[in-house]
């Protein structure tokens, strides 16, 4: 009797660790991003430093302060790609998932409307954390999508490479 006990114990704490790490890495962290009109979606203009606000509407965002790179945004613009093209474009966008639940991003579709052309990419702000920008994805029919992404510096970083010269000091924690 007292083997089936514990053995009972032991597949309940481990049924609730799951549950309870699932829920940590899908909901837990997460937290909606409070939108500040003409702030929220922004572009790099070639050759600038500073980025540059764009018209938007319908903006949905969600954030958590666990990881600089979760940070996934939605928005509508009416700005036409022609519009869009003095903004600097994004080398080689891989956008990342996002929790299921977080409905108007969906990486994969995301991912092909940029490669079949129907989206193109810009750099939204560099450095946002350091080592991390932002990307900022437009279709054709108007739809934005934010994420952040690691940049060379970021990726040096956090793999363990030495981070060498062209990348600024990381900040004091």
């Amino acid at each position: 009797m007292t083997g089936k006990l514990l053995a009972i114990i032991l597949l309940v704490s481990a049924v609730l660790a799951g549950v309870g790490m699932y829920y940590l890495q899908v909901y837990g962290f997460y937290y909606n991003v409070e939108a500040k009109p003409g702030k929220d979606v922004a572009l790099l203009v070639e050759g600038a430093d500073e980025s540059q606000p764009i018209p938007y509407s319908a903006f949905q965002a969600i954030d958590a302060n666990s990881s600089p790179i979760r940070y996934r945004a939605c928005f509508e613009t009416e700005m036409t790609t022609e519009e869009l093209a003095v903004f600097q474009p994004a080398e080689n966008p891989e956008p990342l998932t996002a929790p299921g639940w977080f409905e108007c991003y969906d990486a994969v579709a995301i991912a092909e409307a940029l490669k079949s052309g129907q989206a193109q990419a810009y750099v939204g702000a560099k450095n946002i954390h350091y080592g991390v920008d932002r990307i900022v994805a437009v279709t054709s029919d108007g739809k934005g999508y934010v994420w952040h992404a690691l940049n060379n510096c970021g990726e040096k970083a956090y793999d363990g490479t030495v981070v060498g010269e062209e990348c600024p000091p990381r900040p004091e924690s």
